[in-house]
């Protein structure tokens, strides 16, 4: 079965983007001669992204609008929307835990959740994630949009490595059974 993997960078106080949604917080991370290629490397094990609507639009109007930055990976967008698939994109508005257990099923490599917070929550609430990849930045944003809203379900984790990258520090962890 395939690990589903939460994969996000977060603020030093838990937040994924400011009070408005913007992530330019994300560029005050250093770069270093010696920093690890930590996205490289995650990014070869995962064949498919998985994201919530509001995250797929800020990717098309500003952080990327010129180009789709995985066109590598099967992409799926979670919304009500009624939008067009366009080539390794596609849009589901069945229910979350449902359909990324089918997913699971099929084979392929990890199933990474993109964000935004909403869909990182139901997945958390779910218990779909296996492993939880988190880049922890520097910065307190104050306020914001939390990672872990009030009344995510209470989860146990097992830390599985701590290391510096590009100036943030790189936190993985998994389910503790």
């Amino acid at each position: 079965m395939r690990d589903v993997v939460l994969y996000i960078a977060v603020s030093l106080d838990g937040y994924i983007a400011d009070p408005n949604g913007g992530v330019s917080w994300l560029d005050s991370t250093e770069k270093g001669p010696n920093d690890e290629k930590g996205y490289e490397q995650f990014i070869e094990t995962v064949d498919t992204v998985v994201m919530g609507y509001n995250t797929y639009h800020q990717i098309v109007t500003e952080l990327s609008p010129d180009k789709w930055p995985y066109p590598q990976l099967e992409s799926y967008v979670f919304t009500h929307r009624k939008l067009v698939d366009a080539e390794n994109i596609h849009f589901v508005s069945q229910a979350v835990d449902q359909w990324i257990r089918s997913l699971q099923t099929q084979p392929g490599k990890n199933i990474w959740i993109c964000g935004g917070a909403h869909l990182a929550k139901q997945c958390m609430d779910a218990d779909l994630i296996d492993r939880y990849h988190l880049t922890v930045i520097p910065s307190i944003l104050g306020s914001g949009i939390p990672l872990f809203p009030a009344g995510t379900r209470p989860a146990r984790l097992k830390l599985l490595s701590l290391k510096p990258y590009n100036g943030a520090m790189e936190c993985i962890l998994s389910r503790s059974n």
